[in-house]
């Protein structure tokens, strides 16, 4: 299992194409030009407009562990060119195996809710290093965030109801079990059924009773009865076996039986049928018998719009287990997050800012060494500015929509603010302390309630206004112009 939280080798966690283009930065003596990259995304997943920043921690000790050794540099040796012959350099494998994190990072911290195009990462530093670091860090950023965000639709549709992820047998091999479970966690569920992720991540773990435990027994009462015995204190029965309805009136018999002997019925499950209708009906005999407290858990491929529509039926509901379509991210499999060269320079020069065009105007880039600052509005978050750092914000600034250039904001000065990138990395020096997942877990919540209803809300979200400060829209659009004259010219 590849796992940077461990101290094994992932250095040649990477495409091919990095390694190539290392080698022909080093070749070409370009190695220690000075870079700047950001790592973003352009769309935002399952149709909202936001995406909850995740996997920073990985992406930290992956840098912290990033060694090229023995095993590594021979088998890049073993690789030949077109003509038979080794394609790497013996002294370009030297030069790796030398290699020592030099770059200065910036971050947004894990739990912000961040935007299109806004950069979640600022990697300044050796071009080698910085390219050698694109897949990498696309690879640790990219998911967890897509699960987190997921998660967090997930538990704002539960609306405060328990939400336990359930993913673990569906999830995509074991790293995207354990990524997934830990973005979950943070995205807002309650705990997890991945016994392995509750003890290396601390997050609490939960679980009731398999179809195949009913099936073990002769019937379903003899089965709920073994069960309450052998765990008195977590006593949860799954009801759907055979008749849902039959089955919850066999675990009533069974929770009176447990509270002779000083214990409770804790909860039923339901995992199949009309969940609404059976929900309803499972509390009706809940109630009626002495049993106000014993709490009905549904799963069932379940995911946000599964249970928006079950909250507008009254379903009775009180926690949610929710698996595959969480685990998977099931109806977006992937954020499209890029990591793009902005800026570039010979040590001691002025800085070249770079741009990517493309006939897709989504897809062209934002030159400069980038920043976001969030605005406030009293309490709540009122606008996010994209500037190069070394624009002065202090007189206020103007946001212009990259997708509408009408579109525009004006921001005064001393409007409150925060920047959202901040130092990870100095010259190579982590100087960033790791905040607990409890404490990621909470600033999920803080930034969800930090911007107006109507932004978070699942369905047709109002825009957020984002964009670009005047100056650095100027900017782009001054070196589109110039990179398509340039074309006209050649053609």
């Amino acid at each position: 299992m590849i796992n940077p939280i461990d101290n094994a080798s992932n250095s040649l966690l990477t495409d091919f194409y990095q390694l190539t283009m290392a080698y022909g930065f080093w070749k070409s003596g370009m190695a220690d030009k000075e870079s700047v990259f950001h790592l973003f995304f352009r769309r935002a997943p399952f149709n909202g407009n936001h995406t909850i920043s995740c996997g920073l921690e990985n992406v930290i000790h992956y840098i912290n562990g990033l060694r090229f050794k023995s095993e590594d540099l021979e088998y890049l040796e073993s690789i030949k060119g077109n003509d038979g012959n080794p394609l790497f350099d013996k002294g370009f494998l030297s030069y790796l195996s030398k290699l020592e994190f030099r770059c200065s990072m910036d971050a947004v911290p894990e739990g912000t809710i961040v935007f299109p195009l806004e950069p979640m990462i600022r990697m300044q530093g050796p071009i080698v290093q910085c390219q050698l670091l694109e897949t990498p860090l696309l690879n640790l950023m990219n998911f967890p965030s897509l699960i987190a965000t997921k998660a967090a639709r997930i538990c704002r549709a539960a609306q405060g109801d328990p939400v336990l992820e359930f993913g673990l047998r569906r999830a995509q091999g074991v790293d995207g079990a354990m990524t997934a479970s830990r973005s979950a966690y943070i995205g807002g569920c309650d705990a997890t059924s991945n016994v392995l992720a509750g003890r290396r991540f601390g997050i609490p773990v939960r679980g009731t009773i398999a179809h195949s435990w009913v099936m073990a027994f002769a019937d379903e009462t003899e089965a709920f009865r073994t069960y309450s015995n052998a765990m008195p204190n977590n006593c949860v029965l799954l009801v759907d076996t055979y008749s849902t309805i039959a089955g919850v009136e066999k675990a009533i018999q069974v929770g009176k039986e447990l509270e002779e002997k000083g214990y409770k019925l804790s909860g039923i499950r339901l995992d199949s049928g009309d969940l609404a209708d059976l929900s309803i009906k499972a509390r009706e005999l809940l109630d009626k018998n002495g049993f106000p407290d014993t709490r009905i858990v549904a799963s069932n491929d379940l995911d946000e719009t599964s249970i928006r529509n079950l909250k507008a039926q009254q379903a009775r509901i009180d926690i949610w287990g929710v698996g595959t379509r969480l685990i998977t991210a099931f109806d977006q499999p992937a954020l499209d997050g890029v990591y793009k060269l902005s800026a570039i320079r010979t040590p001691g020069k002025d800085w070249a800012y770079k741009i990517k065009i493309s006939d897709q105007s989504a897809k062209s880039t934002t030159p400069g060494i980038q920043q976001v600052r969030r605005y406030y509005r009293d309490d709540l978050y009122d606008g996010d500015v994209i500037y190069d750092l070394k624009t002065d914000m202090s007189a206020g600034c103007t946001l212009i929509d990259p997708s509408d250039t009408s579109r525009q904001k004006k921001i005064g000065p001393n409007t409150r603010h925060k920047d959202l990138l901040v130092p990870i990395y100095r010259k190579g020096k982590l100087v960033y302390e790791l905040p607990a997942i409890e404490e990621i877990k909470q600033k999920v919540q803080e930034e969800i309630s930090a911007f107006h209803p109507t932004v978070m809300r699942l369905a047709n979200p109002h825009t957020y206004p984002v964009g670009n400060e005047k100056s650095l829209n100027e900017l782009k659009t001054k070196l589109v112009l110039q990179a398509r004259l340039k074309t006209q010219e050649k053609t």
